[in-house]
């Protein structure tokens, strides 16, 4: 069950749109990343490379835990942005969250 409930997550995720910061980015990265993958299997990047840098530390934090309880938060993240209204009020709408699966 938590598979089929993360694949939906996974294909969820690409439809969000609105206003999402770059560290929500990054823990729904970190969670993605340590569900398909494990235990970061890569190493750090140079200090110069901001964006690799952030999205290895925010990996790097999830390490020892198990794939399936990745699975289960990374669920309720995108559930949580899903919920949340696609901007603040007043504000203007944001990039899409696409970004945040597929890069290493």
């Amino acid at each position: 069950m938590a598979q089929i409930e993360f694949e939906m997550a996974c294909a969820e995720v690409k439809q969000l749109t609105g206003h999402i910061t770059d560290e929500e980015k990054l823990v729904v990265y970190s969670y993605y990343k340590q569900a398909t993958v494990g235990d970061i299997n890569i190493p750090c990047p140079e200090i110069t490379d901001f964006k690799a840098k952030a999205k290895w530390e925010a990996w790097n934090c999830r390490k020892g835990m198990s794939k399936l309880d990745a699975m289960k938060i990374y669920v309720s993240k995108v559930q949580e942005l899903k919920n949340r209204p696609p901007w603040p009020e007043g504000g203007k709408p944001q990039l899409s969250i696409e970004d945040t699966e597929e890069e290493d």
